[in-house]
């Protein structure tokens, strides 16, 4: 029997890091959704517009991981490969 370890905001934080560095692009309803149903409600939480969003630990993790590749593009809702 193995052990499945509970994920955590580093492991949401890295699958963002793979997905947008295969695909190019990740958009933030996208990105809850997938959060939500496979990592778990614990990473998401709602701000202060009322809007679902990820949690700040996870964001932190991400900007540490992609070291200013990743750009967020506030009109389109979306983080891309620069």
């Amino acid at each position: 029997m193995t052990d499945i370890a509970a994920p955590t905001a580093q492991t949401v934080a890295e699958w963002m890091v793979k997905e947008i560095r295969f695909t190019g692009t990740l958009y933030q309803a996208d990105a809850i959704d997938y959060v939500r149903a496979n990592f778990g409600e614990q990473f998401i939480y709602v701000n202060e517009n009322g809007n679902a969003s990820l949690d700040k630990e996870v964001k932190k993790i991400f900007r540490k991981l992609h070291r200013g590749r990743i750009a967020w593009d506030r009109d389109a809702f979306l983080w891309a490969w620069t």
